[in-house]
């Protein structure tokens, strides 16, 4: 069963300095709010694993906290680059960013793998291109039934996945619906796992296409309402287009980012973008 927990505390106990840690949500359900604790509790040197990192990474990133992203697209959907991601890759500020490309089914088929206790995935894919030059996770393994050379990719087991999700028991059951992605996989990869939902419920009521993550697989639960802004929860709220379109120039410029990283993320009463 799933400890109830604060958010604080939840993440100073299970994301630690060093760590895997992935944090998935496609679209809405990002969880915006737990990545903002780490950087105000500045847990660094950390590996982060995304498919498609967007704004929640640059932030990340941009705080100075993260050795290496190990991803499958990246940019601010809708909008455009990742500014602060760019600067790492390119300049090095705050820091150096090592990176591990794949491709989006490449990135799935690591979770799977993970999940299921297995060493390495296969797929057809990769041909084509020189992601696997750039990766110490992609090579090739020969069919033993037909002779056909496939794609392999190695298992992700992230040391902590951090979800949101809409609701969860009192128990730790954790229900969420609409677009999921990965955040299952993702979940049953992790040493540890940390959820937050917006809000604790005495009964989950199951929802045609809902996920519901059993207490057995989640560490710590913690209730944050409106812990996916700006992204969405399906059923609570709406996509804050608004903020994506407003971190477009905040974020190119390196004093403009740090002095909104100290107002709305380090200072613990900022809230919104501007």
């Amino acid at each position: 069963m799933a400890d109830i927990r604060p958010l604080p505390e939840a993440v100073a106990d299970l994301v630690r300095d060093g760590d895997t840690v992935a944090m998935e949500g496609f679209t809405h359900l990002i969880p915006f709010a737990a990545a903002h604790e780490v950087i105000r509790q500045g847990v660094t040197d950390l590996t982060l694993a995304r498919m498609t990192p967007d704004v929640i990474y640059d932030q990340l990133i941009g705080a100075g906290l993260v050795k290496k992203l190990i991803f499958s697209w990246g940019g601010n959907p809708g909008v455009g680059s990742l500014h602060r991601f760019r600067d790492a890759v390119e300049n090095g500020w705050p820091r150096p960013l090592e990176l591990d490309e794949h491709s989006h089914a490449g990135m799935a088929n690591r979770y799977v793998a993970g999940a299921s206790g297995l060493p390495f995935a296969v797929l057809r894919g990769y041909r084509g291109t020189d992601l696997a030059c750039g990766s110490g996770t992609i090579s090739t393994v020969t069919c033993p039934f037909t002779g056909e050379e496939l794609a392999a990719v190695a298992a992700l087991n992230p040391d902590v996945t951090v979800i949101h999700a809409q609701q969860a028991d009192r128990d730790g059951n954790v229900l969420m619906w609409g677009l999921t992605g990965v955040q299952k996989e993702a979940v049953l990869a992790a040493g540890r796992v940390l959820v937050t939902v917006e809000e604790i419920v005495d009964e989950l009521v199951p929802r045609p296409g809902g996920v519901v993550l059993p207490g057995w697989a989640v560490t710590a639960v913690a209730e944050v309402p409106g812990g996916a802004h700006p992204s969405y929860a399906a059923g609570y709220s709406v996509r804050d287009n608004d903020y994506y379109q407003a971190w477009d120039p905040i974020s190119r410029d390196r004093e403009r980012f740090t002095a909104w990283l100290r107002r709305n993320v380090l200072d613990r009463e900022g809230a919104a973008t501007r």
